[in-house]
C-alpha cells in the first residue's frame, strides 16, 4: 500500500470461558499474566488467598466432584478446619475475659462513672495481673475476615458455577429466588432469596450463642451491641441479589462456626480457666509492650480531659447594677442583666475589675 510492503502483525485470540485454570496457561508474551487478570479475584491480600488457596482447594475438589453444591460444602468444612486454631484461640481469649467479668464489676462498682480513665486504669490492671490480652479475641478473628473478603470476589467469578443447579436453586452463580413479590423493596427486590435468609438466620444464632461470651464485664458498648443485631439485616439486604453459591458458602461457614463453638465448650472449663488466672496474678508480671501503649494512651486522654476542664468556664453569678442614661436622664436608672464566664485563674482579676467599675460609677 503506497509503496511500502505490508507488516505483519501476530495476532493471538482466544474465545473461550474466563475460566482460571484456562487462562492461566494462556500468555500473550513470555512471564505476562494479563490474561488470569482479567478474573476479577480481588486486589492484594484477597486475590493471592483466591490464586493460592481457595482456587486450588476449589479446581482439586472439582476433580472428582460434579455436585457444586456438595463442592462447596467440602471446601468450606476444609477451609474451617484449617482456621480452627483461630477459633480456638479466640474462644479462649474470650473466656478469660467472661471469668473476669465479676472482678470488672466490682472496679465499676467502686469506681464511679465520672472517673473513666481511672475505671480504665485498674481493669487494664487487673488484666496485666491476670496475663490476659483485652485484644487476643479479635486478632484471630481479623485474620480469618480476609477469607471472607476473598470468597465475595470468589463466587461472583467463578464461571464454574454458571446453570450449575443445587437443591431449590437453578443457578449458583445467581440468587436463587423461591417466592417472587408483587413488587419491589428498595435495596432488597422484588423476590426473596432463600439461601439469603437462612444465612441472616445463622448470623443471629451465631450472635446469640456467641453474646454470653463477649461479655467482657466493662463498660459495654450499646452501640456495638446494636450492630450486631443490624449485621443480619444489612447481609439479608446486600445479598439478596447476589450469588446464591455465596450465600451458601456463608450459611455452611456460620453453622459450622456454631458448631465448633459448641464443641470447644465441652473441653473449656471456666473454673479452670479462673483458677490459671489468678496463679497468673501472683506471679511477677512485667509490662507488655501493648499494656505500656494502652496505659499511656489512657494517661495521655486523662490529661487531655484534665485540661478541657481546667479551661471550662465558670459561669459567673448574674449582676443587676444600674447604670445613668447617657442622653441626659439622669434620674432614669437603667437595669442591665450581664452574664459572665470566667476561667478560675482569672477569678481574681475579675474580681479587681469589679471593684474597679464599682468605683468609677
Amino acid at each position: 500500500m503506497c509503496g511500502k510492503k505490508d507488516e505483519v502483525i501476530g495476532l493471538s485470540i482466544y474465545y473461550g470461558p474466563n475460566q482460571y485454570k484456562i487462562l492461566n496457561n494462556i500468555h500473550l508474551e513470555e512471564g505476562d499474566d494479563t490474561t488470569e487478570k482479567m478474573i476479577p479475584l480481588g486486589w492484594g491480600i484477597f486475590g493471592w488467598i483466591n490464586r493460592f488457596a481457595i482456587i486450588p482447594i476449589f479446581n482439586w475438589l472439582g476433580g472428582f466432584i460434579s455436585n457444586y453444591g456438595l463442592l462447596i460444602l467440602l471446601m468450606t468444612i476444609i477451609i474451617k478446619i484449617a482456621l480452627f486454631p483461630l477459633t480456638y484461640k479466640s474462644y479462649k481469649s474470650s473466656a478469660k475475659m467472661r471469668v473476669l467479668k465479676p472482678q470488672i464489676d466490682e472496679i465499676n462498682k467502686k469506681i464511679p462513672k465520672d472517673k473513666a480513665m481511672e475505671r480504665q486504669q485498674a481493669t487494664m490492671a487487673l488484666y496485666r495481673k491476670a496475663g490476659v490480652n483485652p485484644m487476643g479475641g479479635c486478632l484471630p478473628m481479623l485474620i480469618q475476615f480476609p477469607f471472607l473478603i476473598a470468597m465475595y470476589r470468589f463466587f461472583p467469578a467463578s464461571i464454574e458455577l454458571r446453570q450449575k443447579a443445587f437443591l431449590w436453586t437453578d443457578d449458583l452463580s445467581s440468587y436463587d429466588s423461591i417466592l417472587d413479590l408483587p413488587f419491589n423493596i428498595p435495596m432488597y427486590g422484588d423476590h426473596i432469596s432463600l439461601f439469603t435468609l437462612l444465612m441472616a438466620v445463622s448470623i443471629v444464632l451465631s450472635t446469640k450463642i456467641n453474646g454470653a461470651q463477649m461479655q467482657t464485664g466493662s463498660s459495654q458498648m450499646p452501640g456495638m451491641k446494636m450492630m450486631m443485631w443490624m449485621m443480619p439485616v444489612m447481609m439479608l439486604l446486600w445479598f439478596n441479589n447476589y450469588s446464591s453459591g455465596l450465600s451458601y458458602y456463608y450459611f455452611l461457614s456460620n453453622i459450622i462456626t456454631i458448631g465448633q463453638t459448641l464443641l470447644i465448650r465441652q473441653f473449656v472449663d471456666d473454673e479452670a480457666v479462673l483458677q490459671k488466672l489468678n496463679e497468673n496474678k501472683k506471679k511477677p508480671k512485667k509490662k507488655s509492650k501493648f499494656q505500656e501503649r494502652l496505659e499511656q494512651a489512657a494517661k495521655q486522654r486523662q490529661q487531655i480531659a484534665t485540661k478541657k476542664i481546667n479551661r471550662k468556664p465558670l459561669e459567673a453569678a448574674f449582676f443587676v447594677f444600674m447604670i445613668r442614661n447617657y442622653q441626659g436622664n439622669l434620674n432614669k436608672n437603667v437595669p442591665i442583666n450581664l452574664s459572665f464566664a470566667i476561667r478560675p485563674k482569672d477569678l481574681e482579676s475579675f474580681k479587681s475589675l469589679r471593684l474597679s467599675f464599682a468605683r468609677n460609677t
